[in-house]
């Protein structure tokens, strides 16, 4: 009989370890490599995968518990994985509902494959160009944020087409990145998540045959895949700076801790609990919500998620910077890893939907109209 996977267990083994390279990979802008290697001997790449298809059989909240306790030790790692995660549950969730997702998940089962996404940057529109060819397509595009490429496998991806029937169209599909014409350009010099490794990925004339095309769809509108992988994403990416903000947070206690006798150390670490709190009930709720992928995926419920994520990501900010006005001066220096910290907190703020476009999809939806063209929603027409 399978035997699932120890979470708990691997957290306890695997974070010290993370943790001891976490400041030498950010100094260095460099990816994870040896925590990921790691990371990959444990088979968490297919933790959250069911035991009867080959994987742990962790559940979606058990993972972002893992993500959350693993971002306080080496919070690049604990990204990087959470968008291989996030591609995971969103196929996990697609089989359960009879769509296609089970040959994905068989392969990193199988293979403990490692899934890198793009879609944070290409959202509805995507980007790139898709030009038939005998067999399928041929595929130019540049793709950012490809977080944990360095290692990854398959880049899960789409493209634009001009389809002379349908019209503008999106292609989603799977694309081994040693294919002929993936290059990576080492690009990955950033503010804050300096290890993910999330490098651009160059797509030049990329052969992408036809049966691996998983999703056709019109450009620019949204999709009910969108709302999936909103639902089940969501919670996996928040989770992961909830804990950068709890390991601020514990740099600021002790360091108040150590400063018993001033008056105003007890306010201000009173104002960093109410944020946190703000924070774990915002990503406890979007668990919630995705209720172990067990719901239906609708425009409504993407905004009710894309809602949390955003009171998410402010309060997560919020606790890091008070988190250094706490501390006082000590947490300028990098040696107490505060800093640190506080620029990898700030990358909340960017994954899939920035606030305001999260309050302009979220005021739509709220009048029944369409989340992007501003008609009315097929919900409501429905309803109608």
């Amino acid at each position: 009989m399978p035997r699932k996977i120890d979470l708990i267990a691997l957290l306890d083994e695997l974070g010290p370890i993370c943790a001891a390279r976490a400041a030498e990979h950010d100094a260095s802008d460099t990816f994870v490599t040896e925590n990921y290697q790691a990371l990959r001997a444990a088979k968490l790449f297919s933790a959250q995968i069911p035991l009867e298809i080959g994987g742990g059989g962790a559940g979606h909240g058990e993972m972002c518990a893992f993500l959350r306790g693993l971002a306080q030790h080496c919070p690049g790692t604990a990204l990087a994985l959470s968008m291989h995660q996030h591609l995971v549950a969103a196929a996990i969730a697609n089989d359960r509902a009879g769509r296609p997702g089970r040959k994905l998940l068989e392969k990193v089962a199988g293979e403990e494959a490692i899934l890198v996404s793009t879609g944070a940057n290409d959202w509805l529109e995507s980007n790139g160009k898709a030009e038939r060819v005998d067999g399928g397509f041929r595929v130019t595009a540049v793709k950012p944020f490809a977080s944990g490429s360095p290692l990854g496998d398959l880049l899960i991806t789409s493209a634009a087409y001009d389809d002379p029937q349908e019209g503008p169209q999106v292609l989603h599909f799977p694309l081994s990145l040693k294919s002929d014409g993936v290059s990576f350009l080492d690009d990955w010099q950033t503010f804050g998540m300096r290890a993910t490794g999330s490098q651009t990925v160059k797509l030049d004339g990329v052969f992408v045959p036809e049966a691996a095309i998983a999703l056709r769809r019109p450009r620019g509108a949204f999709h009910p895949a969108f709302a999936v992988i909103l639902t089940v994403a969501m919670p996996l990416v928040l989770s992961t700076y909830l804990g950068v903000a709890e390991a601020a947070a514990a740099i600021a206690r002790e360091r108040a801790r150590q400063r018993a006798g001033d008056p105003v150390a007890p306010v201000l670490i009173g104002e960093l609990e109410n944020l946190l709190a703000i924070a774990e009930i915002a990503v406890d709720d979007m668990i919630r919500l995705a209720n172990g992928f067990d719901f239906t995926p609708t425009v409504a419920l993407a905004s009710k998620v894309l809602v949390r994520k955003t009171i998410a990501a402010k309060a997560v900010i919020a606790t890091a910077e008070k988190a250094l006005e706490a501390t006082g001066g000590a947490g300028m220096f990098r040696k107490l890893g505060l800093e640190r910290l506080l620029r990898d907190a700030h990358g909340a703020q960017f994954h899939p939907l920035p606030e305001k476009r999260q309050q302009l999809f979220t005021g739509r939806v709220a009048l029944g109209l369409d989340p992007v063209s501003g008609e009315a929603t097929e919900e409501k027409r429905q309803a109608a």
